[in-house]
């Protein structure tokens, strides 16, 4: 290809030949207007010396012709499952593949969007094809820009204004769906993000028909828990409904919504949300009791007191009941002890009730302690800790206390000096393994301080998870109905306290007792649970026995896989995956269930899955392109044509032919020589010259 262009290249500055080109013209019109002879000849030359000013030459070029680039991008994201959309996108592709490859000079980039990736992190911005493309014609110069046809279901996230848009060429959508879609969703208009442990909270949904006529109508609206058993409502449809959710316990808290089908459906993913309120403890209220004073009392004061998020209420007996000297009543204690408040009224209202070297004294009379035995069974906390006189008649473990309570004392009490062992299931429960200090050889001992006291007993119920002296029970935990209780066969945790030979964890042991009563979900002893870090799921089976079953996981999608767990640590059980889709994920052994949430659990991309062209319509007509429904229709025609024509017709779309080229070499011809000028000049002025001697 070659062009012509013509240059010129100046002996003088321009304003000097603008000088003489003046002062010439003047006097060649002077000579004109006195009709003096030679006047042409004159003229001629004036232009033959201007000639050799100017010095204008004929440039060639030798063009290498740019092919204009197109850009194809096709939409892969999670709305394009629903009915046919794929197998329309994918026959529009191909169809329109083929009719590009017939245009000459013509790159085509095709680029698929929208889907999943793995390896990219879970944030929730929908569908970001205006996004692709910009990186895809990131290289390309703007003379070059043939066009870009998007092959979609209009279900676009990140379209910009018209104001905002940075591409001038025809832009063309080719939409997969078909006109006049309806489709039935659950909205979440509020959610929180936190709530009170035992509180409960209120989130606003609303079950909506697309699009809208007016008409009511009910639908069932089913409510599930951290995967339990669900509830099921009714409620109407195109109306915002509360929904009360109680928060059982600290840590994550799962709640599931669902709706039935609509009278038309694209899918039911959008039936289904999702949200997660992490239940916080207001204050933890703890009822101490201490049947005598004595060394440990401190020891369960200063612990329990340490932490800013109890709230304890401690009494100590000082003086017995049947001890007579004369003392008036009002002397026998700084307040009256509000027993009936305490123990009938407000009894509820604590989590945790803690026993510390009791006896029956007639303080507590017995239907109180039945009330206590009912509070745990309807899911409070319990934790004793015996001393000497649990061995004798007088024990709690006499009382209707003791139907609640999984040791059964034997009447005798070791005075020897012991190591607290942890046992081999001590060693797989989450309340006793790896406790600081703890060997990892389960024949060692701990190096912990000993203790010199264990009230003898048999363990009837419950989980034994430390031993003493002649491995007699020492940590006993059990569940009773609803409720936990916790057994701690003596009362020389105290020398721990003190550092007496090197002390021991009684810190994190009894805050890990207090919590695992609590029923904090990481120190359940059987327990499946599932967490999601950054784009990994791992699942953790916690077991007091050995357990090398497969799990099932339900991905969001609704597909399911089989995971195998591998033991790991005390009684704990791995399996991690990778995972790049947003959503609710579902692990279940046959008996428990775990949920981990990734991402956005309510993802934008599936809010609205009708197709629509709502959200390209401005930047389309901004560009002169066209909007085509290609599924199940057929694909446009493709056209080049020239800048400022018209992009798309009835049945045609259309891409710029631009002619963009790049000059490969240059080659340049003087019109007129320097000395063939000066000859032509010097002879018009002598042609002049005779012309006015005659």
């Amino acid at each position: 290809m070659i062009g012509w262009s013509l240059a010129t290249s100046p002996l003088l500055p321009w304003w000097a030949i603008g000088a003489f080109a003046s002062a010439a013209l003047v006097l060649i019109a002077f000579g004109a207007w006195r009709r003096a002879r030679g006047t042409v000849w004159r003229l001629l030359a004036s232009l033959a010396l201007a000639a050799i000013v100017i010095n204008p030459s004929l440039v060639e070029e030798k063009r290498a012709p740019q092919h204009d680039v197109a850009a194809v991008i096709v939409d892969d994201s999670p709305s394009m499952r629903i009915g046919q959309r794929q197998q329309y996108a994918a026959a529009a592709l191909q169809t329109v593949t083929e009719r590009l490859a017939r245009l000459p000079d013509l790159d085509v980039r095709v680029v698929h969007a929208g889907a999943l990736d793995p390896a990219a992190p879970l944030v929730d911005e929908g569908t970001q094809l205006y996004t692709a493309l910009s990186r895809a014609l990131a290289d390309v110069p703007r003379q070059r820009l043939a066009g870009a046809i998007l092959i979609t279901d209009g279900q676009i996230h990140d379209m910009p204004p018209p104001q905002r848009l940075a591409f001038d060429a025809p832009l063309h959508a080719l939409l997969t769906g078909q006109p006049g879609e309806a489709d039935r969703r659950l909205v979440v208009r509020n959610a929180p993000k936190f709530g009170l442990v035992g509180k409960t909270v209120e989130l606003a949904v609303r079950v909506e028909d697309l699009p809208a006529t007016g008409a009511g109508g009910e639908a069932q609206l089913t409510i599930r828990k951290d995967g339990g058993l669900p509830t099921i409502r009714t409620v109407p449809v195109g109306a915002d409904v509360t929904v009360p959710v109680t928060i059982d316990h600290g840590g994550p808290n799962v709640v599931e919504l669902g709706v039935n089908a609509g009278p038309h459906e694209l899918t039911l993913e959008n039936n289904r949300a999702a949200f997660v309120v992490n239940g916080v403890r207001d204050r933890l209220k703890v009822l101490l009791i201490s049947g005598e004073p004595n060394q440990d009392e401190r020891t369960w004061r200063n612990i329990l007191k340490s932490d800013p998020s109890v709230d304890l209420i401690h009494f100590t007996i000082l003086r017995p009941p049947e001890k007579q000297d004369g003392t008036p009543i009002r002397e026998l204690s700084l307040i009256a002890f509000p027993i009936r408040e305490l123990f009938d009224e407000k009894l509820h209202q604590f989590d945790l009730i803690v026993f510390d070297r009791y006896r029956q004294r007639s303080v507590l009379p017995q239907a109180y302690i039945e009330n206590i035995a009912d509070y745990v069974r309807d899911g409070g906390a319990l934790l004793v800790s015996a001393g000497p006189s649990f061995a004798t008649p007088l024990s709690l473990y006499r009382t209707p206390l003791g139907a609640v309570l999984p040791a059964v004392p034997t009447g005798d009490v070791f005075d020897k000096g012991f190591v607290p062992q942890v046992t081999d299931v001590g060693r797989r429960d989450p309340v006793t393994e790896d406790l600081p200090g703890l060997p990892a050889q389960a024949d060692a001992s701990p190096p912990w301080g000993r203790w010199f006291r264990i009230i003898g007993a048999h363990a009837q119920r419950g989980v034994t998870v430390m031993t003493g002296y002649q491995n007699e029970p020492l940590l006993v935990l059990d569940r009773v109905g609803k409720g936990r209780v916790a057994q701690l066969m003596s009362d020389e945790m105290w020398l721990w306290t003190r550092g007496y030979e090197g002390g021991g964890p009684q810190a994190e042991l009894l805050r890990r007792i207090v919590y695992w009563l609590m029923k904090e979900p990481e120190l359940e002893e059987n327990d499946l649970r599932a967490t999601i870090d950054g784009n990994k799921l791992t699942v953790t089976r916690q077991s007091l026995q050995p357990d090398d079953s497969s799990v099932q996981l339900t991905l969001p999608d609704g597909k399911t896989t089989t995971l195998t767990l591998t033991p790991s640590h005390g009684g704990r059980s791995v399996a991690t995956m990778g995972v790049g889709e947003s959503g609710l994920y579902r692990v279940t052994d046959g008996q428990r269930t775990a949920l981990a949430a990734a991402g956005s659990l309510n993802p934008v991309e599936m809010a609205d899955v009708r197709t629509t062209d709502e959200k390209v319509k401005a930047d389309v007509a901004a560009t002169a392109g066209g909007i085509f429904w290609v599924g199940p229709g057929s694909v446009p025609d493709i056209r080049s044509v020239d800048p400022g024509r018209s992009a798309a017709g009835r049945n045609w779309i259309g891409l710029r032919r631009n002619g963009d080229y790049v000059v490969t070499g240059v080659g340049e011809t003087p019109l007129l020589p320097g000395a063939l000028a000066l000859i032509l000049a010097l002879g018009f002025l002598i042609l002049a010259w005779r012309r006015e001697g005659h």
